[in-house]
């Protein structure tokens, strides 16, 4: 680093306080209780019929508070326990998937074991099920349609590329049962029924209403302008699941399942559906940081702390795994190249595994955790790792090596030298081998700043590549510039391949300045990674604390471009521990970032979010809360991603 909606309002008592609905367990689903027909947040709501029937079926069941909040977005367990009581009794078509994240006590282990061999469920093909992480439209629509054995008379891609504006964005292993979904009439799409949103997630209101889609009794509650339709007219028989049919062995389904059109007008009275005040897709992150900051070195400030960045609706941390030469996680690389697993300095680490801590309270609390390489090619000047590999240095023209960043003494690894490559790729390779991590991510120090390069070695391959000349002596010089940046480029595309090879859903994330300068001055072309595909997220630093400072960095032609191709967040700055920054400034830079179609923020850092501040801590969290006031799902180019609508 340069420095060291549609879900509507959610009681905050009720989401902050109430054990019952943190997201995973909102409520006892697997038991439901006797459900209260009239919930005072259904009055007037477009799904009140549809959930007051499924209410008095005790498919859906209010909150301890009476409250049905049929705006609030569901887990996947909580998905599966509702599914599971709509529709019983059905054969298991599927093998049964043993999930390592599921426990035989977890409160809906049935139900999740039931949706997957009924069919109700459309994993991504791993082993892991995701409990508490949150449902998405694709998934729950395409699962009804497969677990009640829905097919498509039309050609899918035909389907949903008339009814969707977005509908290339579904994810190609639910395609099908989508397009079963969509004509059958069971995709629910408000306010915009030409927007699929297929990655957002389902709400309990959109949930029930397909429900009630299905059920032969209650299709009619749903009122028709939320409902999706194929625009080619095509004939549609009523599908009939007949009771006793489904089990194979005489047990009743529970009751027969018809889809049937939706005849007469929608009900007049309900008023009209407010536009989303909050994004339905955002990154919502933080750097951790292992400066100016005890978080990472103290168990339980780590669980309190990431345990309130949940309740507070963030979704993603970049903790630093790699600065100062050494690793803040145990390491057999950096034990066999100078002998400590693990940052010595810091006893609060010894030990642990503080990135294994992470990733497990991540798992719990919904929040993805994208390991962070500070240094880079960088590293102090009298660390052990330079004491021991002089030879992996590079320099200036005049031989000099030693690069000050504030008051230290750092010099640069050799990003050309192929021992240098194989260390950075070892690290690599080890954090998402080792760890369930959902990506990793780089900074500006994945370059080299462009007064170096002078070193014999590099010297050696300049000309080797370029008969007859010498590296000019202008560090600038155009060519001289372009060449080294290919290099580092080539490298980035082997960091990326490792990644894949190790986990294709882990996400290549990096937080650099604007093109310009970073090329110019770090020797990195991130606006080339992103062509080429080596880098899947961008985090642009805009450490800026005027508006219009921090608007330009925002309006560069390189940012607007990458924009359209992969999720673009902004590196808001909350302060340094000597420099707070007030959280009017931060609100007002989160709105311009969302205002310009921005796919979220992530603030450096997090001591200085509330805890290094002159301003009281609670109004600074309350801030964050009202900002972040509906859980979003955190946008993923490699799960499937829609770029924000322009402005």
């Amino acid at each position: 680093m340069a420095f060291m909606s549609k879900y509507g309002w959610q009681s905050t008592v009720a989401w902050l306080v109430s054990p019952l609905t943190a997201l995973g367990s909102m409520l006892p689903l697997s038991a439901p209780a006797v459900a209260q027909v009239q919930g005072g947040d259904l009055q007037g709501h477009w799904s009140q019929q549809c959930m007051t029937a499924l209410a008095s079926k005790k498919i859906v069941a209010p909150y301890s508070d009476g409250l049905f909040r049929p705006n609030a977005v569901l887990s996947r367990a909580e998905y599966a326990a509702l599914v599971q009581r709509a529709f019983p009794g059905m054969s298991q078509t599927q093998r049964a998937i043993a999930f390592r994240d599921v426990r035989p006590d977890h409160p809906n282990a049935k139900a999740i074991q039931y949706i997957q061999q009924t069919g109700f469920w459309l994993g991504e093909g791993r082993d892991e099920f995701r409990p508490g992480a949150l449902m998405v439209r694709s998934q729950a629509f395409g699962g009804i349609a497969a677990g009640l054995r829905y097919t498509a008379k039309l050609p899918q891609s035909k389907n949903l590329r008339d009814a969707f504006k977005d509908g290339r964005m579904v994810p190609d292993y639910t395609k099908a049962s989508i397009s079963a979904a969509l004509e059958n009439r069971l995709i629910i799409n408000q306010p915009d029924p030409k927007r699929f949103n297929p990655n957002q997630p389902i709400t309990r209101a959109e949930l029930a209403a397909a429900i009630c889609q299905a059920m032969p009794t209650t299709t009619a509650l749903v009122p028709a302008q939320v409902i999706a339709s194929v625009r080619t007219t095509i004939p549609l028989p009523p599908v009939v699941v007949k009771p006793g049919s489904g089990t194979g062995n005489g047990t009743p389904v529970g009751f027969p399942v018809v889809v049937v059109p939706v005849i007469g007008s929608p009900s007049t009275n309900l008023p009209p559906l407010p536009p989303p005040s909050f994004p339905t897709q955002e990154i919502r992150g933080v750097w951790l940081t292992n400066i100016d900051s005890q978080v990472l070195f103290n168990p339980q400030l780590l669980r309190s702390a990431m345990e309130e960045l949940g309740m507070l609706k963030f979704n993603t941390v970049y903790p630093v795994v790699w600065n100062w030469g050494y690793t803040l996680y145990p390491s057999q690389v950096m034990r066999q190249v100078i002998g400590e697993a693990i940052d010595p300095r810091e006893t609060g680490l010894k030990g642990r595994d503080p990135l294994a801590e992470l990733v497990q309270l991540g798992r719990q609390n919904n929040i993805s955790v994208m390991p962070w390489f500070e240094f880079g090619f960088m590293a102090p000047a009298d660390s052990e790792l330079v004491k021991r590999n002089p030879q992996w240095l590079t320099q200036r023209k005049d031989g000099s090596k030693v690069w000050k960043e504030g008051e230290y003494d750092r010099v640069w690894l050799n990003p050309f030298k192929p021992e240098v490559q194989q260390f950075i790729l070892n690290l690599v390779d080890e954090i998402v081998s080792k760890y369930g991590v959902d990506g990793i991510q780089f900074d500006d120090h994945m370059g080299l700043p462009s007064e170096f390069g002078y070193d014999a070695d590099t010297i050696a391959l300049y000309k080797k590549e370029n008969p007859g000349k010498e590296p000019p002596v202008n560090a600038k010089d155009p060519q001289w510039l372009r060449w080294r940046a290919n290099k580092i480029t080539e490298f980035m595309g082997r960091v990326f391949a490792i990644v894949k090879a190790r986990n294709p859903y882990a996400t290549v994330s990096l937080s650099p300045n604007s093109q310009t300068f970073s090329y110019e001055n770090s020797l990195q072309d991130w606006a080339t990674w992103r062509r080429l595909g080596y880098v899947e997220e961008i985090l642009l630093q805009a450490y800026r604390t005027d508006p219009t400072g921090f608007i330009s960095e925002l309006e560069q032609p390189d940012v607007k471009e990458a924009k359209k191709h992969v999720p673009v967040a902004i590196g808001v700055l909350t302060g340094l521990r000597t420099k707070p920054m007030p959280m009017s400034i931060i609100e007002q830079h989160i709105q311009i970032a969302r205002d310009r179609g921005f796919s979220g923020v992530s603030f450096f850092f997090y001591e200085t979010m509330w805890n290094l501040s002159n301003e009281p801590l609670q109004d600074r969290k309350s801030s964050f809360q009202r900002m972040f006031t509906p859980p979003v799902i955190r946008p993923s180019i490699v799960r499937g991603w829609v770029p924000a609508s322009p402005p």
